[in-house]
Order: C-alpha cells, then sequence, then structure tokens
C-alpha cells in the first residue's frame, strides 16, 4: 500500500509539475535555445528531487571521471524515463537524439523542440541517418554533450536487444569518444508502469571508447561494456552477447 501511496503521489506532482513548468516559462520559448536548455535543468531537478521526497529513490552517480572534457557521445542503457531527468546535472550542455514524436507532446515537446535537441523523423527512411549526423555535428560545434539510448527503447533488468545502427554512424562520423553509461533504473521504474519503488538508482560512467575504431569493434566493446555492467548492477548475471544489427538503416529511437 505504501508503494501505491507514493506512487500515486509522484504521478500528481510530475503532472502539475509538468503543466506549471510549462506555462510558467513559455515566454522564455522567444529566447535562444541555451536558456531553454537553462529552464529544462531546473526542470528536471524538480523530478529528481520529487522523486526522492514522494517515492524515497535516491540517485547515485558513479565513474563521473570518465567524463570527457571536449566533445563527446554519451550512450546510455534505457530502462526508464528517470535516466532522462539526471544528463543535465553531469553535462552542461546535454543534447539528446529522439524520436520526432516527442517534441510534439504538449509542453514537454515545446521546450524539446526549442532548445536544440536532435530530432530524428523515423519514417524518413535513410534521410532520417543523414539529417541526425548533420544536426548531431551541429551540436557537438556548439559545445554540446549529444545523449543516445543505442537500444532505441526502454528495456527490463536483464534484456539485451541489438543495438541500433545510429549510434555507430555518430561514433564513425562524428571522431569523438563514446561513453558508455550502464544503470538500474528499471528494478524501481520499470517502462511504463504506474508503480514506483524506493530505492537508489545507480548511474555508472563507464571509460570512455576512443574513436577511430573498426565499426563492428566499436559495437561489440560498447554492448559488452554497457550490458555487463547493467547486469551487475541488478545484480544478475553478466550476459550472453552476439552483435546483431537491425537491417533498418533509420535510426530507432527510445523514449
Amino acid at each position: 500500500m505504501m508503494a501505491l501511496a507514493r506512487s500515486v503521489l509522484f504521478n500528481i506532482f510530475y503532472l502539475g509539475w509538468t503543466i506549471t513548468m510549462g506555462v510558467l516559462f513559455v515566454p522564455v520559448l522567444a529566447f535562444r535555445a541555451h536558456a531553454v536548455r537553462a529552464v529544462a535543468r531546473f526542470w528536471l531537478k524538480g523530478f529528481v528531487l520529487g522523486a526522492r521526497v514522494l517515492l524515497g529513490l535516491k540517485l547515485e552517480i558513479r565513474g563521473r571521471e570518465n567524463l570527457p572534457t571536449g566533445p563527446a557521445i554519451i550512450a546510455s542503457k534505457h530502462q526508464s524515463a528517470f535516466e532522462t531527468f539526471v544528463f543535465h546535472q553531469l553535462v552542461e550542455d546535454p543534447i539528446y537524439v529522439l524520436k520526432k514524436e516527442l517534441v510534439t507532446i504538449p509542453f514537454v515537446g515545446w521546450y524539446m523542440a526549442r532548445s536544440g535537441q536532435v530530432s530524428v523523423d523515423r519514417k524518413a527512411g535513410a534521410g532520417a541517418m543523414k539529417a541526425m549526423i548533420r544536426d548531431v555535428r551541429t551540436a557537438l560545434n556548439k559545445g554540446g554533450t549529444i545523449i543516445i539510448f543505442p537500444e532505441g527503447t526502454r528495456t527490463l533488468p536483464g534484456d539485451c536487444p541489438p543495438y541500433q545502427p545510429g549510434v555507430a554512424a555518430l561514433y564513425t562520423q562524428m571522431g569523438v569518444p563514446v561513453v558508455p553509461v550502464a544503470l538500474n533504473s528499471g528494478l524501481f521504474w520499470s517502462r511504463n508502469s504506474f508503480m514506483k519503488r524506493s530505492g537508489t538508482v545507480v548511474l555508472e560512467i563507464l571509460p570512455p571508447i576512443p574513436p577511430g575504431l573498426d565499426r563492428k569493434v566499436f559495437m561489440t566493446q560498447l554492448r559488452e561494456r554497457i550490458e555487463t555492467a547493467s547486469a551487475a548492477l541488478a545484480g544478475l548475471p553478466a550476459p550472453s552477447l552476439t552483435l546483431a544489427a537491425p537491417a533498418d538503416p533509420a535510426p530507432s529511437l527510445g523514449a
């Protein structure tokens, strides 16, 4: 019953905070993307604070020393909405690679569209990949740090789906380090679940993969590092992995 009560309170807060912030800061949408991201940073900190107070859900970040000081791509495991709230605490200007449908959501989508996030139209086929590469290069040149979820969707702890080709395309085209991130958020905040549990979400920043590796070698290393570390954080045995890639050349992106 306590978990249900906490979940009800948090979901009420989640909706109320979103509407309040979305309405209150509408004038900021007329400003530059940097100003909109500053509002988003405050907005997302509110979610993390609300989760800690109302759900008893704490955040532990490990491996901050592995974050490069220059341009980089962060490739993160994706198990819940929670991790999308925390990268603003790690880097100054996080730029998410996300599906275009998200920018049409009232309030939240408006800020995504105006803050310089990279939205990808998955119906555009190969053109989506070209547009993503162009927009990511622009964001990196402006000092942003790219955040991408290689699986393309939220997964359950222990699930190890093939990684989508978008992250490999960015690695080979951008020439910057890719930082793997493991986590265990799905233990407490499962995808599409109303119920949330108290506990400690651990987000572990792993050593960066330097640019210049063969594409297949990179994908193998990235998947092995993220999945092995995420399984350990969830108290699960190390997964048996085989490299597999989807046939569709268009990047598939998670929510």
